[in-house]
């Protein structure tokens, strides 16, 4: 990349409307990220462990001052069907959603979808004690 093209890259709002082509080396789990099979052309996760960087406030601004990690915490469904995840700086404590890419570890984005299920927030063994204390007849059917 010649200097006048790096230049451009760090102009206000460069990637909002233009293609992110670099490689960069996962700064949480070392392993090289490639643009190529993200399904789009704004990769702006690892597509292995899921860690993003905090580099922008709105997408593609770059105007985050933090670059703290980005741990995947949630995944959500848009109204399209598509997934989104939902990461959480940990420096910051800031939010933001990025689409799925098509690349990423599905076992990891299953792992982060299934964790309310594995974790509820009440004692799964009472849970036909609760029911019952809510009206219900406490059994379950299946």
């Amino acid at each position: 990349m010649n200097r006048e093209n790096k230049r451009k890259t760090f102009e206000k709002g460069y990637y909002k409307n233009h293609a992110c082509k670099d490689t960069f080396t996962c700064k949480v789990c070392g392993r090289e990220v490639v643009p190529e099979g993200a399904g789009s052309d704004h990769r702006n996760h690892c597509p292995n462990c899921l860690t993003s960087l905090h580099v922008d406030i709105r997408p593609g601004d770059r105007e985050a001052d933090c670059g703290g990690y980005m741990d995947a915490v949630a995944v959500w469904v848009r109204k399209n069907g598509e997934w989104a995840v939902i990461h959480r700086c940990r420096m910051c404590g800031a939010f933001s959603s990025n689409r799925v890419a098509a690349d990423d570890n599905p076992m990891k984005l299953m792992s982060i979808a299934l964790r309310p299920l594995t974790l509820p927030p009440f004692p799964v063994e009472r849970i036909e004690e609760m029911t019952r204390l809510m009206g219900g007849d406490g059994e379950i059917k299946f």
